[in-house]
């Protein structure tokens, strides 16, 4: 819950940014006097805007990240008591060995 909370809040933030960059890259092209210039303009917007998704992701990345460290949520293990045993194994759980089942 808590990683979804800190979620929603680094998306509150990267809406803001992208809003102060799309007023920041209008006002930049009202300014502008050519065309070069107003195209200079979009383009640091569209660039800003990336900055602020790009930054959105490596804070989730990061929540996840020390969600994880704080549970012990690591990889899953691949042995343990509910791991499938190898096909042919001395080990069976019915009555038949593995062997004679499909016989």
């Amino acid at each position: 819950m808590k990683v979804k909370i800190q979620d929603m809040t680094s998306t509150i933030k990267e809406k803001v940014k992208k809003g102060s960059a799309n007023v920041r890259g209008k006002a930049e092209q009202a300014t502008a006097r050519t065309h070069i210039q107003k195209e200079a303009a979009k383009e640091r917007e569209k660039a800003r805007e990336a900055e602020a998704k790009a930054q959105l992701h490596g804070e989730k990345a990061m929540h996840r990240e020390t969600a994880g460290a704080h549970h012990g949520v690591g990889r899953v293990p691949l042995t343990g008591p509910r791991h499938h045993r190898p096909v042919g194994s001395s080990a069976t759980t019915g009555t038949h060995p593995a062997s004679d089942k499909y016989v």
